[in-house]
């Protein structure tokens, strides 16, 4: 899986890339036809926002998170994508399975008439 990070107002430093990797890998173990996930870093006065994109099954799935602490930003993300790719899964699923049909009960007239 190929992760793509990017920053606005923050310097990308070797313990962002790691624990950024580590985190958004476990994706990657749980969903694998992710290729790639393309997250931006936004540094603001007292908040720290986490996006992240990616694409799964023809459809695009994105989500933002804010702390104040870039860490437990990047975690929220990582949760929140999961959440997301589990019900994009779930709703995939749900069309693979034929639906019941439904056939009308034999009423008390069509009893009578066959007799």
């Amino acid at each position: 899986m190929q992760l793509n990070l990017s920053g606005h107002h923050v310097e990308l430093t070797d313990s962002i890339r790691d624990v950024a990797n580590s985190k958004f890998g476990k994706i990657a173990s749980h969903y694998p036809l992710v290729d790639s996930i393309d997250v931006f870093l936004t540094v603001e006065r007292h908040e720290q926002k986490v996006e992240a994109t990616t694409h799964y099954k023809g459809a695009t799935v994105a989500v933002n998170a804010s702390k104040g602490d870039l860490y437990v930003a990047i975690n929220d993300a990582v949760k929140k994508l999961d959440s997301a790719l589990s019900t994009r899964k779930g709703a995939q699923k749900a069309h693979l399975h034929d639906k019941p049909i439904l056939t009308p009960e034999p009423s008390a007239n069509d009893e009578l008439d066959s007799e």
